[in-house]
């Protein structure tokens, strides 16, 4: 949940842009340039070339609903950015869907990611659309239960058809570059993934394409799988490691002295509550779905707490002195065969988390309760507009769930996490912030097809290592699908979390450039799409002859 904790519910990997200034101009196609070079030449922060435009959207498009009574007539900025730089008359738009963050985080990819290059070679225009509650698209004066009602995938996949078709681009004012006149193809990634799915299937007459990269079309209220495919595709050594390191929590959880001993050991003999240390203990292998193909905004943390944990060296100095204490815990939690390489490990771990985890906020003289944990009621009182973590948590709590716990590992399993955490503690936001008491309703976004979810020009595409695949059309759990161009399927192999959507300049230089798997995942978008847009063409040409006729 997102609190002064670390954000172990984020649906996505975030995507920095480095502050950056440039002498720019602003061009008649809508987007700022520079004096002498185009966007995909210079590696800029975007929000320098494209700057932020607003399109009024009604607050309630659903009046006949009694779940968002009292019914509101007005309407709201939606924010949107834009690049046109390729387009021409009569090509295709591209838009991004932001999902569940500021949709200035996306921007990057309207310069080197996906949808840019589809904009290039079809030439069209590659839009982000911010979602409702995020950003700056916030349509209610704050963020309390009540004015959030307005938050649902209901309403934000009605804003996003409002979008196609009532928009008028700045510059385009000559046009009509609307779903009426131009094919619309929506491109998302994780929640977004499965929101465009969702768009794709709900506004079939708007959007006439759309692809779900990591679509977690799904809604699971209890989430264990979320952790397994690090069991599967994580280093060996690092799994069983970590395996047993949460059984000594797990093991140690009942016995108060040895429990309070091995919170003393990692520095955090205050912290009141067992699950927030267990929570805090698995944090680094939340890390694994931040791994990107591109090592400027792949995020390391994943593999430094592997590095750390199978290491039978003593790396830092400042643990020796509780090898004893440590030696006596391990022996306790049932490894006294093991003792001597996973003390060391221990304390590797004790080192490492203390160095990147714990001592930046203790370290500045706070408690390790307000520093780390979930139980404090009177956080989650606060409800003005700077407290953007409650439009997520209002959306798990209310319809999509996703509690990545450990206690729904089956019992014939090691869990990869303590099994202290369980759905009860990850919805400690759903009581404290919302009262909300009753589980998430996920009916509401699974019935548009969960992982059966299927629909001409949809075309889903995952990640094989992706810590979010089991809550995809691509599960295991899933029916198996046949890969067409009119519905394409494509599983990338060893890729994580919608790796197909960021890419690099065509004259960047990179340590790695798109490993083959995710390069031929875009080369065969890039195929797709122009088929698509060819059935389009076709389709046009039918509709002009007959009203000719």
């Amino acid at each position: 949940m997102r609190n002064r904790f670390l954000k172990a519910l984020s649906l996505l990997a975030v995507v920095g842009t480095a502050a950056a200034s440039t002498n720019v101009g602003l061009g008649r196609k809508g987007y700022l340039r520079t004096q002498s070079e185009k966007p995909q030449d210079l590696d800029v922060d975007p929000s320098t070339i494209y700057p932020a435009y607003n399109l009024s959207v009604p607050i309630d498009h659903f009046h006949n609903d009694t779940r968002y009574a009292p019914h509101s007539n007005s309407t709201f900025p939606l924010r949107y950015w834009f690049d046109a730089s390729h387009y021409k008359k009569g090509g295709p738009v591209f838009v991004l869907g932001s999902g569940e963050a500021s949709g200035e985080e996306r921007l990057p990819f309207l310069q080197k990611g996906l949808i840019a290059q589809l904009a290039q070679e079809t030439n069209g225009i590659a839009v982000v659309l911010e979602h409702r509650y995020y950003g700056t698209s916030i349509p209610t004066p704050d963020l309390s239960t009540e004015s959030l009602r307005f938050l649902t995938t209901e309403q934000a996949l009605a804003d996003a058809a409002y979008f196609a078709k009532n928009i008028v681009f700045p510059g385009f004012e000559d046009q009509s570059i609307t779903a009426h006149d131009t094919p619309y193809i929506a491109y998302g990634g994780s929640y977004a993934g499965a929101f465009v799915a969702f768009l794709r299937v709900v506004y079939p007459e708007v959007y006439f394409g759309a692809i779900s990269s990591s679509g977690v079309t799904e809604a699971i209220i209890d989430y264990w799988q979320y952790w397994e495919p690090i069991r599967k595709y994580a280093p060996r050594e690092c799994v069983n490691t970590n395996l047993k390191f949460t059984q000594i929590i797990d093991n140690l959880a009942s016995h108060k002295s040895d429990f309070a001993a091995l919170k003393g050991l990692f520095g955090l003999q205050n912290l009141t509550y067992a699950n927030d240390f267990a929570s805090i203990l698995n944090e680094p292998l939340t890390a694994w779905q931040n791994r990107n193909w591109d090592p400027a905004i792949d995020d390391p943390t994943f593999f430094q707490f592997c590095g750390n944990i199978t290491s039978n060296s003593a790396l830092f100095s400042e643990t020796a002195s509780r090898t004893t204490e440590a030696q006596r815990l391990v022996a306790a939690a049932g490894f006294k065969n093991e003792s001597k390489q996973l003390t060391t490990r221990l304390l590797n771990y004790v080192g490492w988390l203390n160095q990147t985890v714990l001592w930046p906020c203790i370290g500045e003289g706070q408690s390790a309760d307000s520093c780390f944990s979930t139980h404090d009621y009177s956080f989650y009182l606060q409800d003005d507009i700077s407290q953007d973590w409650r439009s997520w948590d209002y959306q798990v709590c209310t319809e999509w769930g996703f509690y990545q716990t450990g206690s729904g590992t089956p019992k014939n399993e090691l869990a990869m996490i303590s099994r202290l955490i369980d759905v009860d503690y990850l919805s400690i936001a759903c009581r404290y912030a919302f009262n909300i008491t009753s589980p998430p309703d996920v009916q509401r976004v699974n019935k548009y097809g969960g992982f059966g979810i299927s629909y001409p020009r949809l075309a889903i595409i995952g990640g094989q290592a992706d810590p979010w695949r089991e809550s995809t059309p691509l599960a295991d759990a899933a029916k198996p699908r046949k890969n067409t161009i009119n519905r394409p399927v494509v599983e990338i192999e060893g890729a994580v979390h919608h790796w197909d959507e960021n890419g690099l300049f065509p004259n960047e230089t990179s340590p790695t450039l798109p490993p083959a798997p995710v390069a031929n995942a875009q080369e065969y978008e890039h195929v797709f799409i122009k088929d698509w847009l060819k059935a389009w063409s076709r389709q046009r040409r039918n509709i002009d002859q007959t009203t000719f006729e």
